[in-house]
């Protein structure tokens, strides 16, 4: 995609962490900018700061995992602007903790599914016709994970392979009617976000297990491990910067992840092609960096 200028771009997850920066990345790019977020407050002061930047922007609440909400944020786009021509299915969550599979109460499996891949599927469902009968320049930007190229990660890793999946066959289908519509998958690794905050923004009928009274030690490391990779992970106004390239660039995969995550991904892919088994748990990244820890304290 070459011209943004006079544009128009929807994101969902607009209101804060990478669907923020990306509001702002195109919005300096001259787009008009529909910002997407079930958060009411937040989307709100997010769409006061976009548009102090001097981007012409709206804001919509939505729920992307109820199809109705996404249909109406797209009459919403279109109603405002006339055409959409980069959509960015961004909003997701986390939510299951580090139980196992088996473990897991359905109401994790519905909410996670819901948002991280449903709300892609709805995204996918409300605009590409529109946008498709356009017939001008577009993308779609679906957001998955470097944990939808690698094993593990629960049910949050399951939702992100599918997005992979998902984006692949899409930009399958939209070469194969040589469609000006490009497709992009981001694939970031550690990301300084509020992502392990998600349970905020968990429905009602939804509801999650009550929080253990007694965290085991190892487990409560893990989990601050995690979130220290987070905060000291790419900004992101990095992701966004490489989000912009690949679709400036016509790039189907935007993987914008630390070497050790790299290394990971061409280990479970080299694994796949030579029918070999993990040599090393889902959570070895993690486990890895905390034994690092403990070594250097060692030491």
């Amino acid at each position: 995609m070459e011209e943004f200028k006079d544009r128009t771009a929807v994101i969902t997850g607009a209101a804060s962490g990478i669907g923020y920066a990306l509001a702002e990345r195109f919005g300096a790019e001259g787009m008009n900018v529909v910002m997407a977020d079930v958060e009411e407050r937040a989307l709100e002061a997010a769409h006061n700061k976009l548009s102090d930047l001097g981007v012409n922007a709206i804001a919509v609440k939505a729920d992307v995992s109820q199809l109705e909400e996404v249909q109406a944020l797209a009459d919403r786009a279109y109603d405002e602007y006339g055409a959409v021509h980069i959509l960015c299915n961004n909003a997701g969550v986390s939510g299951g903790g580090m139980k196992p599979l088996w473990e897991q109460p359905l109401n994790n499996w519905h909410w996670v599914m819901g948002v991280n891949l449903w709300g892609v599927i709805h995204g996918i469902h409300a605009f590409l016709p529109r946008m498709v009968e356009q017939a001008s320049e577009g993308h779609v930007v679906n957001t998955a994970s470097s944990a939808g190229l690698m094993q593990g990660s629960g049910i949050y890793g399951v939702t992100k392979h599918a997005v992979v999946s998902l984006s692949e066959g899409l930009y399958q289908d939209l070469q194969g009617v040589e469609s000006k519509i490009g497709v992009s998958v981001l694939c970031p690794g550690f990301v300084d976000t509020n992502i392990t905050e998600s349970e905020r923004n968990r429905p009602d009928d939804l509801p999650g297990d009550a929080p253990p009274e007694n965290i085991p030690e190892e487990v409560q490391q893990r989990i601050e491990m995690f979130r220290g990779l987070l905060k000291s992970g790419y900004r992101p106004s990095e992701i966004a910067d490489a989000v912009f390239d690949g679709v400036r660039e016509g790039k189907l995969y935007v993987v914008p992840a630390q070497p050790m995550i790299k290394e990971g991904i061409r280990s479970r892919l080299d694994n796949v092609a030579n029918e070999r088994n993990p040599v090393v748990p889902a959570r070895s990244m993690i486990d890895e960096a905390l034994r690092n820890r403990r070594d250097d304290t060692a030491d």
